[in-house]
């Protein structure tokens, strides 16, 4: 049986794997005690669908390489805003129009603390 790695080792490998794929306008936010779904929704934009499609693989390849788990990728094969469930981090994938227009970002930090960037979330409590 796999052990489950923490969620801040999976958001570390999640920005990590944003950063190598190139995924602009990386944002993390701590929801930890505001949802149950998850501790950390990171959320970032790819240049086009093909860009959003590889960003989410090498994301979900790369959780499973640090040992940690995918439940679930939603929004594959259109590539407009891919959805990856790894338990206590979620990961939304945009175009830069369908991110623009749902702006989710902003739902989670309305009332919360300024989110923050991936330069600033090298320790996954900082900010």
């Amino acid at each position: 049986m796999r052990r489950q790695i923490a969620a801040d080792d999976v958001l570390k490998t999640v920005l990590e794997s944003l950063d190598d794929s190139k995924a602009e306008e990386i944002v993390s936010i701590d929801i930890a005690g505001k949802s149950a779904l998850a501790d950390y929704m990171v959320v970032a934009t790819g240049r086009s669908q093909r860009h959003v499609g590889a960003i989410a693989d090498h994301i979900a390849r790369d959780i499973e390489e640090a040992g940690g788990r995918v439940s679930s990728i939603e929004g594959t094969p259109h590539c407009d805003w891919v959805l990856i469930d790894a338990g206590d981090v979620i990961v939304h994938v945009f175009r830069p129009e369908v991110r623009t227009f749902y702006n989710i970002e902003k739902m989670w930090t309305a009332d919360a603390p300024k989110a923050t960037g991936l330069r600033s979330v090298t320790e996954p409590n900082a900010g």
